[in-house]
């Protein structure tokens, strides 16, 4: 199959351009799933979360105050990100994955090309709040994301939507993530940027529809998880990925384990 048969067959499943970062390879765990009723949240052991959104922004801020912003590649992106995790003692590798066949060597790219569009955000993070496996920085990321996203890129506070579990935002539940994604797809239009972003705690589950090769499902796992269950990528792709409109550039930003595809 050359390329523009697999542009064209990727066109058919998934309409719009998705390009996601993750945290790690998918083999690097720390939260397996088989019995989700037996289901705990791994010990962070002092960790604060997030490491990954942290080093995709430090280079990113590099990159703004050097005027490499609008040249550097995806390949450079996540071998800056790499550098910057090891400085801090994670061993994990940023992951790149995308709806279509894209050459890393050219530009990072966050802003649709399009001057019409509306850019449009969600934000997640979930520090499991009093429950065992909690976090400390995953609400710091999403505050810290926001900041880049208005400061740099221009998005407009209204048209960001933001799941923490601080009391004060819309609470991270299953409903209201799936809402959210859900909200997000239906408010978007050809020429429009989407950014998303969720940090906190990643699993996996048994897979039952055949579709995984390792045999199990990649998750999400909401604040209120223990009641309402995990959310599975089969979900995410049903409700996000497959409806999103063509002519819409999606940038998502996973950090959590279980995250590369």
């Amino acid at each position: 199959m050359n390329f523009g048969d697999f542009d064209s067959k990727a066109e058919q499943a998934i309409p719009s351009e998705i390009h996601m970062i993750s945290g790690c390879h998918d083999s690097q765990t720390s939260a397996d799933v088989s019995n989700v009723g037996n289901f705990k949240l791994p010990n962070p052991q002092g960790k604060s979360g997030g490491a990954c959104t942290a080093a995709l922004l430090t280079t990113l801020y590099e990159c703004h105050r050097n005027g490499t912003l609008g040249t550097i590649s995806w390949v450079e992106i996540l071998r800056s990100m790499r550098v910057n995790l090891l400085n801090k003692g994670f061993d994990q590798v940023p992951q790149l994955t995308s709806s279509r066949m894209i050459d890393v060597n050219k530009p990072f790219q966050l802003v649709n090309e399009s001057s019409y569009g509306t850019k449009r955000a969600v934000l997640i993070g979930i520090n499991y709040v009093g429950q065992q496996g909690q976090l400390s920085g995953c609400h710091n990321d999403v505050k810290n994301m926001k900041e880049y996203l208005m400061n740099v890129h221009g998005f407009e506070e209204r048209n960001m939507t933001i799941l923490m579990d601080d009391g004060r935002h819309m609470n991270p539940t299953r409903a209201n993530i799936m809402q959210a994604y859900r909200d997000l797809v239906r408010s978007s239009s050809p020429g429009d940027t989407v950014f998303i972003h969720y940090s906190g705690h990643g699993g996996r589950v048994r897979d039952t529809s055949g579709d995984e090769d390792d045999g199990y499902d990649e998750t999400l796992i909401p604040v209120d998880f223990q009641r309402s269950g995990q959310i599975t990528d089969d979900e995410l792709f049903r409700d996000f990925v497959k409806p999103m409109p063509k002519g819409v550039l999606v940038t998502s930003l996973m950090d959590c384990c279980h995250s590369g595809e």
